[in-house]
């Protein structure tokens, strides 16, 4: 009897540490993004999140639209713990490193292609600088050519002066200074107060970003310009990430790399049809003038003389190697 209840005693002790190591992988895990459900870049995370949970234990619970955390906070949540994942636009970043703002140069990568080359290029840069804050990049997603939503037609140069523009960094707040505009930083959230406030008249953004706030609401016009394919990036506490079994980080990873890939793809689908959409709902879309065009190569040329200036030797040895591409 003794012996059948040692027995039972490590029977169910190791039933106990089963059950705890079964608790310890099966996690739930929130991430914080900044737009709404049906924005390509969130069903392209939700399309990795079904991956992830299809081939682990974790489950990831996706709070989008800034309904957890703002975007632009959703980095240093992510660093302190706050939150184990969440979706960053690298452009807010441009006053830590010159690096989180060089796809923003007009021209600097403009096509799909060339933006794919420029985040090639980039990855062991961001991999060292975001290890450095505690973070890791699961995977990297491009914005579609931009644009400029105004409330009257774009014809000449001589249309932006003075115009109050929303832009989205410090790289394309610039560009719209030099193209004459007075141009304002704000986050994607503010958008729609800060036209019925008269603190903005016009954006330059995609056609994703003008479908997400429903630009038609207060402007008539999109000229497409193309010209800059921006990035966000899905990040991860990376010790949090490295607490995972080896098996669920490399299911992770997997996932990451498929939907990188199908985040390119998705871009660059949609763009067309989204346009179509701005359309639909009375806004009148055009291509930029060859003058607006021409101006905007000029900036490029001279801002990624600006950005060798105050980037780090081994920022511009990024940059040197891209373009030697």
């Amino acid at each position: 009897m003794f012996a059948n209840r040692k027995f039972l005693a490590a029977g169910a002790a190791a039933l106990a540490l089963g059950l705890s190591a079964a608790a310890a992988q099966a996690q739930t895990w929130i991430m914080a993004s900044g737009y709404p459900e049906d924005n390509f870049l969130t069903q392209n995370i939700r399309l990795f999140i079904e991956e992830v949970e299809a081939n682990t234990d974790l489950t990831i619970d996706l709070q989008s639209n800034d309904t957890l955390i703002k975007l632009d906070a959703i980095k240093t949540a992510v660093q302190r713990g706050q939150v184990p994942m969440g979706e960053i636009r690298l452009g807010v970043y441009g006053n830590e490193d010159p690096m989180y703002i060089l796809a923003g140069v007009p021209f600097i990568a403009p096509t799909y292609e060339d933006a794919w080359r420029l985040k090639e290029a980039q990855k062991p840069y961001f991999a060292e600088k975001l290890e450095a804050a505690g973070l890791m990049v699961l995977f990297y997603q491009p914005w579609p050519g931009q644009g400029f939503y105004t409330k009257t037609p774009v014809e000449t140069l001589a249309d932006f002066e003075g115009k109050k523009l929303r832009i989205y960094s410090t790289a394309t707040q610039k560009m719209g200074e030099m193209l004459g505009f007075q141009a304002t930083i704000l986050p994607f959230a503010e958008i729609p107060q800060a036209f019925s406030t008269g603190l903005i008249e016009a954006l330059f953004t995609s056609p994703q970003t003008g479908i997400d706030i429903q630009a038609w609401d207060n402007t008539d016009y999109f000229t497409y310009a193309g010209a800059i394919y921006s990035k966000n990036a899905v990040i991860v506490n990376k010790a949090m990430f490295d607490g995972l079994p080896e098996d669920a980080r490399t299911a992770i990873l997997n996932a990451a790399s498929l939907a990188e890939e199908r985040a390119w793809k998705m871009s660059a689908e949609t763009t067309e049809a989204q346009i179509g959409i701005l359309a639909q709902n009375g806004m009148t879309t055009t291509d930029a003038p060859e003058a607006i065009m021409a101006r905007m190569r000029e900036i490029g040329k001279t801002m990624v003389e600006d950005w060798r200036a105050t980037a780090s030797p081994e920022a511009i040895a990024v940059l040197d190697a891209y373009l030697a591409q």
